[in-house]
């Protein structure tokens, strides 16, 4: 069989990308596996003929054909550009043409005949769960309440009454899909759709379940205990498989989001996996240095603070921050120095700073009446 690209699609070399295209699809329509039952070569003609497409529709591979041949091309075999072409996989393509595989034009003729899609899966369900914020630090158990579908206990899930079972779709014949042949530019075409009459599951139910009127699944509250890991924070998604909404008529069931919400802390707040806090000190002990207790997530601990340390100073404690949620250890605990200048001053304090500031040779405030003068003067 020929490695000539170009020959392959029936183009010749200057073919522009539209022409490419259509001579693609002419040929794949010709040459697919579905349309040629008896021959035993048409797969692979089929394989070759969309890798050639996948080359010749991309620019950059093109250029290397068109420079080096087969060889600049390489490894990059597949046919994932044939499934961009016509929006969907081939095999979406050719129920198009042949009516879902049953030989060309569903004329029957060795294709496969698809079946029923089976119960539909039930729908993913979003709760949002608050934590305190030591919670998300540390992990915790928390319960989520909720409604949602679940299988009938009455009918098994089946939807059927009791002492009776579903019965093959009259319309569809088992299927769960019907068949529809239209005229089209490309000649006469069939195409499948799920059967309105039993929804594409195939089967039909005569006499519904009393409990849940042939759904198959009933509402009711439901709670689940929900194992957070420690290193959450708001935003942060949990997914419970199978354990959202289930399926009509037995269908499996879909999966439960957990979104959480942290909340805030009073003395803390998170950046990424560290803690930061502030700690107040005073104008004294910034200048002469003091020892503090420290209230931490893990218990308090003492904090040396050095003679001399200035106002936004951090000290950093290493492994007493946020647990990685991703990997091993923990985030640190930043404490920033904030110092507090006091806003009201006795007078003996007040001429103690005085006095402070001139031995260092500081120009400060004026000294004003003191409370003893004040209440002097209010009496002269």
């Amino acid at each position: 069989m020929s490695s000539d690209f170009y020959a392959l699609l029936g183009v010749g070399q200057q073919a522009s990308a539209d022409e490419i295209k259509k001579a693609y699809r002419k040929r794949a329509r010709e040459l697919h596996p579905d349309a040629n039952p008896d021959d035993p070569t048409a797969a692979e003609r089929f394989k070759e003929l969309s890798r050639a497409y996948q080359v010749l529709s991309d620019v950059e591979q093109r250029a290397r054909y068109d420079r080096y041949g087969e060889a600049g091309v390489s490894g990059n075999g597949g046919a994932g550009n044939a499934e961009d072409l016509f929006g969907g996989g081939l095999g979406d393509l050719f129920d198009a043409f042949f009516g879902g595989g049953g030989g060309p034009f569903g004329g029957g003729g060795g294709g496969t005949r698809r079946g029923p899609s089976g119960p539909p899966r039930g729908q993913d369900i979003e709760v949002v769960a608050d934590l305190t914020f030591e919670q998300a630090v540390f992990g915790d158990q928390v319960a989520v309440t909720l409604k949602l579908p679940e299988r009938c206990a009455a009918c098994e899930g089946s939807g059927a009454g009791e002492g009776t079972k579903p019965v093959t779709c009259s319309d569809c014949g088992g299927a769960g899909q019907v068949r529809r042949v239209r005229q089209s530019v490309l000649g006469q075409m069939m195409t499948t759709s799920p059967c309105g009459r039993c929804g594409g599951l195939g089967e039909v139910i005569a006499t519904p379940c009393s409990t849940c009127r042939g759904e198959g699944r009933v509402t009711v509250d439901k709670t689940y205990q929900v194992d957070v890991p420690a290193g959450v924070d708001t935003g942060s998604t949990l997914r419970l498989t199978s354990r959202g909404a289930a399926g009509p008529r037995g269908g499996r069931s879909g999966d439960l989001y957990v979104h959480l919400r942290v909340a805030g802390h009073d003395r803390y707040v998170r950046e990424q996996d560290d803690l930061v806090t502030e700690v107040p000190v005073s104008f004294a002990q910034a200048a002469l240095g003091t020892r503090l207790d420290l209230p931490t997530l893990d218990g308090d601990e003492e904090l040396s603070i050095p003679a001399g340390t200035q106002p936004g100073h951090e000290f950093v404690l290493r492994g007493r921050g946020v647990p990685r949620l991703q990997g091993r250890g923990r985030g640190d605990l930043r404490v920033i120095v904030r110092v507090e200048i006091p806003t009201k001053l006795t007078d003996p304090e007040a001429e103690l700073l005085r006095d402070y500031a001139r031995g260092r040779g500081e120009e400060v405030g004026e000294a004003g009446p003191g409370l003893f003068s004040r209440i002097k003067s209010a009496f002269s």
